[in-house]
Order: structure tokens, then sequence, then C-alpha cells
């Protein structure tokens, strides 16, 4: 354990110098976004062709708006569960045939819902599926090529709940905790092979998602909710300087500094919001 500890700090607190000459630019590039029909995933394929991209691929299980901003944007849309891998498999195919590589996959598509350790397994296998599994498929399938080329770009849409947690959601929290994880693990193992990667953990964004949500947390995300475009620029910035958190609300680093430096204190702090929350819905009744 002490060999380890002397390791971590030997290597993790020592600053590697990188080129800018090699930093990802957009112009010319082809991208795969899933979820990408609406709202974040939306937004990403339209700043991507704004900045010049050759290439864009929107996959989305509700087809017909992912083919209608295909045809806007001049890119190709495919019909895609992100939770079953045959999918995934098929749609990287097809942007490879479309396209002859992929640059940047964005693993974008998520969903939401409420509840704690006593919902029934089929909603916790469910948002399991599409959460994290969806990023461990796409990885699957797109780093080969990647890797063979010694260059590519993965982007994980997790959430500020993956960093610090989503009052009144278990499922949500634990799964984008997971995907966190695993896109860390891909910027470990992979990043000395070309591969660069990026985490996307905003809190609240103006999407079906959020205006779905009612009370409590729903509430306060909304009140301080960006625009997709907004987190579209936040993830063009971080592509462009290949950093792995993309924080388009700020104040989440800052949070997650809090959680770090004294967990304790962080625990307590938000059980108190919580009960704020609590206490708000009581009175609203």
């Amino acid at each position: 354990m002490r060999a380890l500890t002397v390791c971590l700090r030997e290597h993790c607190g020592a600053r590697i110098k990188t080129s800018d000459s090699n930093h990802m630019k957009l112009k010319d590039r082809v991208a795969v976004v899933t979820g990408g029909a609406n709202g974040i995933g939306r937004a990403m394929c339209e700043r991507f062709v704004a900045e010049g991209a050759r290439g864009i691929v929107i996959a989305d299980l509700d087809i017909e708006p992912a083919e209608a901003l295909a045809k806007q944007l001049g890119g190709i849309a495919v019909k895609t569960n992100v939770a079953k891998e045959s999918d995934i498999e098929a749609l990287v195919a097809r942007a490879i045939e479309a396209y002859g590589a992929i640059d940047l996959f964005c693993s974008n598509a998520g969903i939401g819902t409420p509840g704690g350790a006593d919902e029934p397994n089929e909603i916790w296998q469910g948002i399991w599926e599409v959460n994290v599994m969806a990023h461990i498929y796409a990885a699957r399938h797109v780093l080969p090529g990647m890797l063979a080329r010694g260059e590519g770009y993965i982007l994980a849409t997790a959430s500020a709940a993956g960093l610090l947690a989503q009052i009144g959601s278990a499922p949500y929290s634990v799964t984008k905790h997971a995907a966190v994880a695993f896109a860390e693990w891909l910027a470990i193992t992979h990043g000395d092979s070309g591969i660069r990667v990026s985490c996307l953990c905003p809190q609240g964004v103006n999407t079906n998602l959020l205006r779905k949500s009612a009370g409590g947390p729903g509430d306060f995300l909304r009140a301080h909710a960006l625009e997709p475009s907004d987190v579209a620029e936040a993830v063009v910035k971080a592509i462009e300087e290949e950093r792995f958190l993309v924080l388009p609300h700020p104040e989440v680093a800052e949070y997650f500094s809090r959680k770090a430096n004294d967990y304790d204190r962080w625990l307590r702090g938000m059980r108190r919001l919580q009960a704020s929350f609590k206490s708000s819905t009581s009175n609203a009744q």
C-alpha cells in the first residue's frame, strides 16, 4: 500500500507538457453524436457543423427529428437504441461507411428517473444500460479504429450528479458516477495512445429531461439552467483545449473541491439542502 501511495504521489503530482499543435480542431472532422436529435446533442451537432466538421452523424431513437436535423446540417441520421450493443456497432459501421473514419464520438444519450434503493430491478437495469453500458459499447466499437490511426476523441456526457450527487434519485446518481469513472479509465488507459477523452458534467440544462422534472431539485436546477447552446460552446472549448472535465456551470468545480476537502461537511450540507427541498414542497402543498 505504501509503495502505491508513493507511486501516486510521484506520477499524479507531476505536470506533463503537451504540444498545442496536436490539439483537436473540429474543422474537417467527422463527429458522431448519440441522443443527437434534441437538447444538448442537437446543440452539439449544430455547433460542430458551424465549426467546419465535414461529417456529422446524428444517432437517436427518435428518428424523425434526427432525419430533419441531418437534412438541415447535411449529415446523416441513424436510428439507434444505445442500450443495445448491436445498435451501437451498426452506428459505428454506418459512420465509417459514410465518412471513412470517426474523429469524435459523443456518447451523449442519457435518461433519468427518481427513486431510491427500493426502485424495481428493471428500473435500475434500464437506466444502467443507457447511462453506463452505452458508453462501454461505444468505446468497444469505436476504439479499435482510433487506436489503429493513433488518434481519436471520445466525449462522454455524464452530469454534475456524477461528481456530486442527485438528491431524490439514487439510480441517476449511481449511473452518472459510473459514467464519469469509465471516462476516467479511458483517459488513463488510452491517453498515451493518442486517444483524448472529455467528460461533460453540467447541472441544469433547459432540455426535455429537466422540463419534465417537478418539485425539489428539479425546481432548483431549472432556476439556474443553461441553454443547450451554452453547453455546446463549453464542449467545443474543452475539446480544443483537450480538457477532461467539461463544466458549463463553473460552480460545480467549487462544489467538487469542497466535497474532496471535507467529505463529511459536504454530506451534512447536502442533507440540509435535501431538507430544504422537502420543506418547500410541503409548503407548496
